[in-house]
């Protein structure tokens, strides 16, 4: 959804603050479709900084649903998601210092772009482990079986790799 920011630009000192329907109905990372089950209206606060020039600052709650990365089940998380960026018109981008270029990623002519920019918010507060449980288990590596709900009954135990060498001598010196 594109926001049309040409009368913040162009006024010194004004003041725009606007609730937006959040359009997106599912959220894309790394090739895997996450459902969004619920989500605020975004709140948003524009205000000129100069010419050509804007604060932003906005806030927006999310529910999605992710998979546990240990045993794969449905974990609902929410994205408490508040945000600021500074913003400038395309005819001052040209004049932009290195600090300043991020916040044109978002800005399309003199509009910005708020689900862009609300997708990268998610990607940088996604979390580093998603768990079911602080205790899950996770599955079986040989059966898959979901752990938390009872053992499998597959052999767990993993040879040292350094002893490989003494059991193949063994191996070989074994009656038949």
């Amino acid at each position: 959804m594109l926001i049309n920011l040409t009368d913040v630009f162009s006024s010194e000192g004004k003041v725009v603050q606007m609730q937006v329907d959040l359009e997106m109905v599912t959220y894309e990372n790394q090739h895997v479709t996450y459902t969004i089950t619920d989500k605020t209206p975004i709140s948003v606060t524009f205000s000129n900084t100069g010419n050509g020039k804007a604060h932003m600052e906005g806030h927006v709650k999310l529910t999605m649903i992710l998979s546990c990365d240990r045993c794969l089940k449905d974990v609902i998380h929410e994205f408490d998601l508040s945000f600021t960026e500074e913003l400038v018109s395309p005819e001052v981008s040209d004049d932009l210092s290195e600090d300043m270029e991020d916040g044109r990623d978002f800005m399309e002519g003199y509009s910005i772009n708020i689900e862009d920019l609300i997708s990268n918010e998610i990607l940088i507060n996604w979390p580093t482990k998603v768990l079911c449980s602080e205790v899950c288990k996770g599955i079986c590596k040989q059966c898959g079986k979901d752990l938390n709900e009872g053992e499998c009954g597959c052999d767990t135990f993993v040879p040292d790799p350094r002893m490989a060498v003494i059991k193949d001598i063994f191996n070989a010196n074994k009656e038949v």
